[in-house]
C-alpha cells in the first residue's frame, strides 16, 4: 500500500523561515533581550524584512535579488553573537555560529568550509522533521496507544491441527468455539484496559518493550576533515545494508508510549519530502553567522600563518558569493543564504580582508562599547536579565534577593570601570562581578535558610564591602580576569 501524505493547511516555508514582522517590530522584539546597539538592530531587521519582500516579487526578478549580507564590527561582549541569535529565534530560520578560526589551517587540521552549509541543512532537516512530527502527532499516539494494548491484552491465537485436514477431520468445531469465546473475552479485556489507559491509571506500570538497538557511529574517522561528506554517505550506506537490532526493555507505560509515538511517527513522515522541504528552506532562509571574522584577516604582503589566513577567505568565498554544495539530501544553493560576519578588529581592520570578501559584505554597522547607563539597563530590563537569573536561582533555596537602585549602579559603574582601565569585554564583565559578589550567599544559602533567614538585601555598602578589592587597586585586571 503506497504511504500516505499527510497534508497541511499552510505552506510550509511560510511557517518555517519566513515571518511577516515590520522592521520596526523586528527591532522590538530584539529590545526584549539586546540593549541598545539600535544601529545593528536596524540592519538585520531590514535585511530580514527584504527577504519577505523578495518572496513577493515576480518569478524572473526574484532569483536575482540577494541578500546583503552584514559585517558587526565591535569588541567582544557588545551583542553581535546575541543579535544574530534572536534573529533567527524569531523568524525559526535555520542558524548556524561558526568561528572563522577553526578553518584557520585548511588542507593542514582544519574543517572543510563546506560543511558549514551541510551542518546547516542538518539543523534545517531537524526543525522540518519537527514540524512534521507535531502535523502527525494525533495519529502517532492513536497508533501508540493501540501497540500498547497489543502488548498489555494480546489477541488470542487460534490453535488448529495441520494434520486434520489431510484426514478429513471435522473436530476443530470444539475448539473454534472456545476461540470466539476467548475472543470475546479479550475484546472486553482490552476495552476495560484501554480506558484505564485513557484515564492515565496504568502509567507507572512496567511492561516488556521490544526496541530497535541503534547501530554506532562506524566512519568517526572522517569527522573534521574534507573527506567528511564522503563519511557520511558510508555511514548512511552502511545503516542500510545492516539489519537493526532488537532488544528487549523493561520500561513504564508512560515511558512506552513516548517510544512508540516516536516509532510511529517515523512511519507517518516521508523523509523525502523532509528533506526536499528542508534544503529549500536552508536555500531561502538560512542564516550563517561567521564569528571573529577578523582573525583571518591579513595585513599586508607577509608570509607566514597569514598565508592560510588568506586562504581561508578564499575557501570561503565561493560560499558567501554563491556555489551549489553537495550534501546527503541533495544540491543546496547558497545563493540566498544571509551570512553574517562578526569581529572585534582590534589588530586588523576589515579593509585587510581581501577585496572580494569585502565586496560580499556591503553592510558594515559599528557596535559601541556599553556605557555605565548600558550596565544598569542590561542587570535590570531584558526578559533574561542577569539579577532576575540571581534571583531565580536563589529563591529555589527559599532565599529571597533584592537588589538597591544604588547597588545596581555601583555594579553597573565598577564594570565600566573595570573595562576601561583593562580588556573591554563588554557585558560579560558583569558576569564575572555578580559571582564575585553573590558568591559567599550562593555558598550560605542552604544554611542560611534553616538558621531561618530567608532574605538578603544587596545595597551600595554591601558591593563595596564585597568588591573593595577591585574598587581600591588601580590594577584591577589582576582582580578580574
Amino acid at each position: 500500500m503506497p504511504r500516505k501524505k499527510v497534508s497541511t493547511k499552510k505552506d510550509e516555508l511560510q511557517e518555517l523561515g519566513l515571518n511577516e514582522q515590520t522592521p520596526r517590530e523586528i527591532v522590538a522584539e530584539l529590545n526584549k533581550h539586546i540593549v541598545g546597539q539600535e544601529e545593528a538592530k536596524k540592519s538585520v531587521s531590514i535585511a530580514l524584512r527584504n527577504r519577505w519582500r523578495s518572496r513577493k516579487l515576480p518569478e524572473d526578478m526574484r532569483d536575482d535579488v540577494i541578500p546583503k549580507n552584514i559585517l558587526m564590527i565591535g569588541s567582544t561582549g557588545v551583542g553581535k553573537t546575541e543579535i544574530a541569535r534572536r534573529l533567527a529565534k524569531l523568524v525559526k530560520a535555520p542558524f548556524i555560529k561558526v568561528e572563522a578560526t577553526k578553518f584557520t589551517e585548511v588542507g593542514y587540521v582544519g574543517r572543510d568550509v563546506e560543511s558549514i552549509i551541510r551542518d546547516l541543512m542538518q539543523i534545517s532537516v531537524r526543525m522540518v522533521r519537527q514540524q512534521k512530527t507535531e502535523e502527525v502527532k494525533e495519529k502517532a499516539t492513536e497508533n501508540a496507544n493501540e501497540r500498547l494494548l497489543d502488548i498489555l491484552v494480546p489477541e488470542p491465537k487460534k490453535s488448529q491441527n495441520p494434520l486434520s485436514k489431510l484426514f478429513g477431520g471435522n473436530g476443530d468445531s470444539e475448539s473454534d468455539k472456545d476461540v470466539d469465546e476467548s475472543s470475546d473475552t479479550n475484546k472486553a479485556g482490552r476495552d476495560f484496559v484501554r480506558k484505564r489507559l485513557e484515564k492515565g491509571k496504568m502509567e507507572d506500570e512496567i511492561i516488556e518493550l521490544e526496541v530497535s538497538e541503534h547501530n554506532k557511529p562506524m566512519v568517526g574517522m572522517f569527522s573534521g576533515s574534507s573527506l567528511e561528506s564522503m563519511g557520511d554517505n558510508l555511514q548512511d550506506m552502511i545503516g542500510s545494508i545492516i539489519p537493526k537490532r532488537m532488544k528487549k526493555r523493561k520500561v513504564t507505560v508512560a515511558a512506552a508510549r513516548k517510544i512508540l509515538e516516536q516509532e510511529e511517527a517515523e512511519k507517518l513522515i516521508d523523509m523525502e519530502e523532509v528533506a526536499e522541504t528542508a534544503v529549500k528552506l536552508t536555500e531561502r532562509s538560512g542564516i550563517v553567522f561567521f564569528d571573529e571574522i577578523d582573525k583571518v584577516a591579513t595585513r599586508g604582503n607577509v608570509g607566514g600563518a597569514d598565508v592560510s589566513r588568506e586562504g581561508v577567505q578564499r575557501d570561503i568565498l565561493p560560499i558567501v558569493e554563491g556555489s551549489t554544495v553537495m550534501t546527503k539530501y541533495g544540491p543546496v544553493k547558497t545563493d540566498h543564504i544571509l551570512f553574517i560576519a562578526a569581529g572585534a578588529f582590534h589588530t586588523a581592520k576589515p579593509s585587510d580582508l581581501i577585496p572580494e570578501l569585502q565586496g560580499r559584505f556591503p553592510i558594515r554597522v559599528e557596535l559601541k562599547s556599553l556605557q555605565k547607563e548600558d550596565f544598569e539597563k542590561i542587570l535590570t530590563e531584558p526578559q533574561n536579565a542577569l539579577i532576575k537569573q540571581y534571583k531565580e536561582l536563589l529563591k529555589v533555596e527559599g532565599l529571597d534577593l533584592e537588589f538597591k537602585p544604588e547597588a545596581i549602579s555601583r555594579i553597573a559603574e565598577m564594570a565600566y570601570d573595570v573595562n576601561e582601565q583593562s580588556e573591554d569585554i563588554g557585558a560579560r564583565r558583569l558576569h564575572t562581578l555578580l559571582e564575585k559578589l553573590l558568591e559567599q550567599v550562593s555558598f550560605d544559602a542552604p544554611d542560611m535558610v534553616k538558621e531561618g533567614k530567608t532574605e538578603i538585601l544587596v545595597d551600595a555598602d554591601y558591593v563595596d564591602e564585597r568588591l573593595k578589592e577591585i574598587a581600591k587597586n588601580r590594577d584591577l585586571s589582576q582582580f578580574i580576569l
